[in-house]
């Protein structure tokens, strides 16, 4: 697929030279490369060719015993190789389902542990991960199950107003008949819809699986398909499928592939410098969004950071107790999500002398909000990010030379191996500093 669309893509750029070409012959003198609104993110760092179950593991080989995951509200830490491990038996018991690879599976709730073990066991089983929004009502639900064909759904039963059972049973009620024990569900408005797992108390739905019995369950027979599955998969191979916001109609499901994550967090952590310097990071975000699961998690995945998430939905000031209590270095966020982090600091006097940056997107820094971050807590490595979810998602980022009041001026530049081209609505480039609609490749 990643092949289709970057040669489709190619000649889409070829074209618009061509029309380029035409155009400038007949209405003005030709450009030169140099004026035209492209960029190109040279680097002589290769890219990465594994797969999300390769770089968890090579991350675990080297640091085992470092955290990696810290899910505050449930009590959870666990280091690269309890992760690693943890996420092979869940992979296991995923094909010991019946599951195969290329099969979606849809992980739907807030942020909690078993949704990081979920990203990592299904791209480990070749399955591909489907983030489902933790806002979606009934009629949205069943609609992205249908679009992708997810047979199998991870969800807990609830989340303070998610009722995530509830609707569940409302969008498909066949799941509600399911004979105990069995743990397969027939319907005929989602015909490849199979299974449900429920995470954490005991499922209110006889007919579903109990995500910890799946894991307990595992024997040899099923760890050694998924050690012949994982040697098949390949860094090409789809991994996750994410809804864009669905601003100009339905969501659109965007397929990204094990290169495109493992890449987009490797690259990103590079231009920080992470691969030379420990992170404990703060992620408010939501998981089911690449700002948390490609900038956060496949960021530290690579380069060996500790993940802390404050609380299972945004909380400012479970934030700020999660910084001081765990240190935190590096804090994630919108503008909006800072300002209002911030605007609890005095409340309690909270300490977080520990944090020294901040990676931010979503919206462009106020001036104001610069000047508290570097003036007030002292956090003034701040990083802008921007891209989209189909482009997995980051393309441009700011530079480390410069200082954070010069970096919020702008999004940055182009991140290694990606090119950006700006087109009029002819598809033709147009000149530095005009308007026009954005190309991104790489």
């Amino acid at each position: 697929m990643a092949h289709k669309f970057l040669g489709h893509f190619g000649n889409r750029l070829a074209r618009s030279a061509h029309r380029q070409k035409n155009s400038l012959q007949s209405t003005r003198p030709a450009l030169d490369s140099s004026q035209l609104s492209y960029a190109h993110g040279i680097s002589d760092v290769p890219l990465l060719y594994q797969t999300v179950g390769e770089t968890l593991r090579k991350t675990a080989d080297r640091l085992p015993d470092q955290d990696f995951m810290i899910f505050r509200e449930q009590n959870v830490r666990r280091s690269f190789s309890q992760v690693y491990e943890e996420a092979r038996l869940v992979g296991a018991g995923l094909l010991d389902l019946g599951l195969r690879p290329g099969d979606r599976v849809g992980v739907w709730g807030n942020n909690y542990y078993e949704w990081v073990l979920m990203q990592f066991a299904t791209a480990m089983a070749g399955l591909v991960q489907v983030n489902i929004n933790p806002a979606y009502k009934p009629e949205e639900l069943i609609f992205a199950l249908k679009k992708v064909g997810v047979r199998c759904i991870v969800t807990p039963k609830q989340h303070k107003h998610c009722t995530f059972i509830k609707d569940l049973v409302e969008t498909v009620p066949e799941i509600a008949l399911g004979r105990p024990g069995i743990g397969r569900v027939h319907t005929h408005k989602l015909p490849e819809f199979e299974h449900v797992i429920v995470v954490g108390e005991k499922s209110p739905i006889p007919g579903a699986w109990q995500f910890n019995d799946l894991i307990n369950g595992v024997g040899s027979d099923a760890r050694r398909l998924l050690e012949e599955t994982e040697n098949r998969v390949r860094p090409d191979d789809p991994v996750n499928i994410q809804f864009t916001s669905g601003t100009t109609g339905f969501p659109k499901a965007a397929t990204l592939t094990h290169h495109n994550v493992v890449n987009n967090g490797y690259f990103i952590g590079l231009r920080t410098g992470w691969n030379k310097q420990f992170n404990r990071l703060c992620l408010p975000n939501p998981l089911y969004h690449c700002f948390g699961c490609v900038i956060g998690v496949m960021n530290a995945v690579n380069h060996g950071q500790t993940c802390v998430f404050p609380s299972q939905s945004y909380d400012p000031v479970k934030v700020l107790e999660a910084i001081e209590m765990e240190k935190c270095t590096f804090l994630y966020g919108t503008p909006t999500m800072f300002i209002d982090v911030l605007s609890r600091l005095d409340e309690k006097k909270f300490d977080v002398s520990s944090l020294k940056g901040a990676f931010m997107a979503g919206a462009p820094c106020p001036q104001a909000l610069c000047e508290k971050l570097v003036n007030d807590i002292s956090a003034r490595d701040i990083y802008i990010l921007y891209g989209t979810t189909e482009l997995s998602p980051v393309v441009t980022m700011s530079e480390t030379e410069k200082d954070a009041f010069d970096r919020i001026k702008s999004v940055g530049t182009a991140l290694p191996h990606v090119e950006l081209l700006i087109v009029d609505e002819n598809g033709v480039a147009v000149k530095r500093g005009e308007k026009g609609e954005l190309w991104a490749r790489g």
